[in-house]
């Protein structure tokens, strides 16, 4: 069963930077929890180089209903030109915490 549940997950190039936008998500109700993973070490091609860059990843639990708007949020935060965002179903879950996750997110 595929729950309309969501992790989108999205890079920064600082704690401080991951933090602000977890929290303003949360705080908007576009997330129910927004988990900023320090220390990542991203390598990928820019602009016909190849870079490798340290990152916070944040990996955000919430609902595809409200996709649009939280892509969006991450857009007028973020400070890459091209933020990472990408959002993966849930296929199935802990029954209480995907009821937690309906109850935190604006309808």
């Amino acid at each position: 069963m595929v729950t309309d549940k969501i992790v989108v997950f999205t890079t920064c190039n600082s704690q401080e930077q991951a933090a602000q936008i977890a929290r303003h998500l949360v705080e908007q109700r576009l997330a129910a929890c927004a988990t900023v993973l320090p220390g990542a070490q991203s390598f990928y091609r820019w602009k016909d180089n190849i870079e490798n860059a340290p990152e916070a990843v944040i990996m955000i639990k919430s609902r595809r209903d409200v996709f649009d708007k939280l892509r969006e949020a991450i857009g007028q935060l973020h400070s890459d030109e091209i933020p990472e965002v990408i959002a993966l179903p849930v296929v199935d879950g802990s029954d209480a915490y995907l009821r937690w996750i309906d109850r935190e997110i604006a309808s």
